[in-house]
């Protein structure tokens, strides 16, 4: 049986560098420079302006990417120091290595697994898609290769979020973030092509990147469980089930607190829930810590209650994982670290996941930011695609003028226009993506 090993799975190696040793001026490791890198990156720093679940706020404050991300990487942190503690337990071996700086790739993985995710969420993605298959994009199949095709008719956040990191656009140094290989292989949640995407729509790389994902795998020991004709197929590197599980956990949970900020769901409702991932005698210990810290306020409550969730929920994935070490390393492991914690956890947050589909993500502010948001990224999809391939009509150069030089937008391969067009739009934030789209439709004119 093919086994991965953790000696070979944590490297520092630098996409881009791998064969310089660059001058040191201070005592990071490789991996807090990652960490480093996509904090004060413009990428990241971008995610306070893209929608999470609900509209940017108002008078109530909600999570946004940004802050999202930082919580995910938070609890990302825990579940890799904790996992890390355990292993090196059973593996003493892996003491004073690389294994022990697991928590902060994983944190560092968690900060960009979102960074590739188009302006208005599921539903940008969507739209992108959608221009492909059903709008008038669908004329350019003929003009196109399948494989290219395949990519851009299942555009995908995720994949999205690894080219980001790891391509060279125009004028950007090689290797993209020059990241160390082993936060590259965590942030991708489906190592496979995009024409093993399925009915899911999820795949890891672009045909573009793909040589940089196969470089990566096989430096790193993750091997290909396709067959020859098939599309292409990795193992996952284990570390992308910690980077999963943290936003499995948060997500969940910080969204009811939204709601409960915004009144779609009442304390009563968000309390029950919350308490029912614990057992009776835990459930009043829980509640007795409340009225003894004097808390009686009940978004003060709420915030109480998720942060004994979250807890509980870290508690469960770090179990799972260390109890399956071996089923991850040799890629037999079937799903998500949460669909295999404890009985009473996993039917809590099944009833979680099954409100919040009810009653948060059929909300009228959701679906209306949701169609709002597909409108204006359809739009944008259209009119950039109509210049790239008219480029010297009038109204197309004032359009292809806007766009930084970043950006591959004149170049004479079609493909490489249309990726263009892609890495503007969803590189956008959702209030810029409404400021182009007004002012290219003449809504609105800039006020000086």
């Amino acid at each position: 049986m093919v086994m991965m090993n953790w000696q070979q799975l944590i490297s520092n190696k630098r996409l881009g560098q791998e064969h310089r040793h660059p001058e040191r001026h201070d005592d990071r490791t490789e991996f807090k420079r990652d960490y480093d890198r996509l904090i004060f990156s413009a990428p990241f720093r971008r995610l306070q302006n893209k929608t999470q679940v609900f509209p940017l706020p108002g008078s109530v404050f909600v999570h946004n990417r940004l802050t999202h991300s930082l919580e995910v990487a938070s609890v990302g942190m825990s579940l890799g120091n904790d996992v890390a503690r355990l292993l090196t337990e059973r593996h003493p071996e892996l003491r004073d290595t690389l294994f022990q700086e697991i928590g902060q790739i994983v944190a560092t993985a968690c900060l960009a697994h979102d960074m590739g995710n188009p302006p208005f969420g599921h539903s940008g993605e969507k739209a992108i898609q959608t221009f492909f298959t059903e709008g008038p994009g669908s004329e350019l199949q003929r003009q196109v290769c399948h494989e290219f095709w395949d990519d851009i008719t299942h555009f995908e956040g995720n994949a999205n979020a690894f080219r980001l990191l790891t391509h060279q656009f125009e004028g950007r140094r090689q290797g993209g973030f020059v990241m160390t290989y082993s936060t590259l292989a965590s942030i991708v949640k489906y190592p496979f092509a995009s024409s093993a995407a399925g009915k899911k729509g999820k795949f890891g790389f672009f045909t573009e990147e793909r040589p940089i994902y196969q470089k990566i795998a096989d430096e790193m020991g993750l091997f290909c469980i396709s067959q020859p004709g098939e599309p292409l197929r990795y193992v996952r590197h284990p570390l992308v089930y910690l980077v999963e599980a943290a936003d499995d956990i948060c997500y969940e949970i910080m969204d009811l607190e939204d709601a409960h900020k915004l009144k779609i769901l009442s304390y009563d409702e968000i309390a029950a829930l919350l308490l029912s991932f614990f057992d009776e005698t835990a459930q009043q210990r829980i509640l007795q810590r409340i009225e003894d810290e004097g808390l009686t306020d009940d978004n003060e409550k709420v915030v109480y209650l998720r942060a004994c969730v979250i807890g509980k929920l870290e508690n469960e994935c770090v179990k799972v994982f260390v109890d399956h070490e071996q089923n991850i390393l040799d890629g037999t492991f079937k799903g998500g670290l949460i669909e295999h914690i404890s009985p009473l956890q996993a039917t809590a947050y099944k009833q979680c996941a099954t409100l919040s589909k009810q009653r948060i993500y059929r909300s009228k502010i959701v679906l209306d930011v949701e169609l709002s948001g597909y409108k204006i990224m359809e739009t944008l999809m259209r009119q950039m695609t109509e210049a790239i391939m008219h480029p010297d009509r009038y109204y197309s150069q004032q359009l292809i003028g806007r766009v930084s030089s970043q950006y591959a937008i004149s170049s004479p391969d079609l493909k490489t226009r249309l990726m263009a067009v892609i890495d503007y739009i969803s590189g956008m934030t959702d209030v810029y993506a409404l400021d182009v789209y007004q002012k290219i439709n003449g809504i609105s004119l800039p006020i000086v």
